[in-house]
């Protein structure tokens, strides 16, 4: 059974511990999932790690100088781990960077990834991220406002990334907040995403990998656009089950910590095999594009707020079952591919 033994949030500015020595605190988000997750963890020797840190904006920063005057006593942020590199995890990083003289610890991809798209800032669209819309079947209105606009851009809500990082690798054994934890990479909604498992307690830090009542986006992206990440996340949750016990107490990036961590993963990865079910026996039926599909695998309306994840991750399904050998392209609509079984 999934329990959350937290019924409700710490306020903004504020923070609640869940274990000896570590805090749990929230960052708002200006989007349908409101917040994100953050954590301290005392390291005894007068200073705080952090994992992940909220948006770089100035709501963002004030609610951390409250953080770090009120809950975290004025004490220092030494380190700061990153478990991914999208801008809600990484937003801060490198303002603690600055501020503090903290350490940036993450994987080396997701390092590579922030900084790469934290330099990349683009005014319009680039040709092929139209060229990528249109092939998945993005709405010609919709696309040429697209073309019109100014995308968003990485740099927009995170802090430039200063030169220097600590890389965390599959396996590797560390010590944060007087414990000792074992490092385990998940991928799929991000490449090389850092989780985190106490070797002295039963907590697990689960950033977006282990979330307990909704699933992350698993988006494929005009940089990569034949990637396969719902591969990539079945692997990785058929792999962590074997970490996973009922008595964890998973520190997620979103929404509340949870026990029950098997069954969760359980729940992931029939999610996800249920939709792929589903696609199939509709493009046996008759040929879909991507965004033909958002009733098969959403089955509610997606809004225009949500269309760019919502496209992102129909093509992930897609490109899963054509690399398997279920699906095949058969023919085109003005311009956009249109795939059946």
């Amino acid at each position: 059974m999934i329990r959350t033994p937290f019924a409700q949030p710490p306020e903004e500015g504020a923070a609640t511990e869940v274990a000896p020595g570590v805090l749990w605190m929230r960052l708002p988000l200006p989007m349908a999932l409101d917040h994100v997750n953050v954590y301290a963890l005392d390291d005894g020797d007068g200073g705080w790690s952090i994992v992940d840190t909220g948006f770089d904006s100035r709501r963002g920063r004030a609610i951390w100088e409250t953080l770090l005057s009120g809950p975290l006593q004025g004490r220092p942020v030494r380190r700061v781990i990153g478990t991914h590199h999208h801008p809600d995890h990484i937003g801060l990083a490198g303002w603690f960077m600055e501020q503090d003289g903290a350490r940036l610890m993450m994987s080396r991809t997701a390092w590579l990834m922030a900084r790469m798209l934290v330099l990349d800032v683009q005014d319009r669209a680039s040709p092929q991220a139209l060229a990528f819309w249109r092939r998945a079947g993005m709405p010609a209105d919709l696309l040429d406002r697209r073309a019109a606009e100014r995308p968003f851009n990485f740099a927009d809500v995170v802090h430039p990334l200063p030169l220097g990082f600590a890389r965390l690798s599959e396996g590797d054994i560390i010590d944060l907040g007087q414990r000792r934890w074992r490092v385990a990479m998940g991928h799929g909604h991000a490449p090389c995403h850092v989780t985190l498992w106490s070797l002295d307690d039963n907590l697990v830090i689960g950033g977006d990998q282990l979330l307990p009542s909704i699933s992350p986006n698993l988006g494929v992206y005009p940089t990569e656009p034949d990637a396969d990440p719902v591969g990539e996340w079945l692997e990785s949750c058929i792999r962590l089950q074997d970490l996973a016990r009922d008595d964890q107490l998973v520190l997620p990036g979103h929404k509340l910590p949870f026990t029950g961590l098997p069954l969760r993963l359980t729940q992931l990865i029939q999610n996800h095999r249920a939709g792929l079910a589903r696609l199939t026996e509709a493009l046996a039926e008759a040929p879909r594009s991507a965004v033909d599909c958002f009733d098969i695998l959403y089955r509610r309306r997606i809004g225009e707020g949500e269309f760019g994840l919502a496209l992102v991750e129909a093509v992930a399904h897609l490109n899963h079952l054509h690399r398997a050998g279920v699906i095949r392209q058969v023919g085109e609509r003005q311009g956009a591919a249109l795939w059946g079984a």
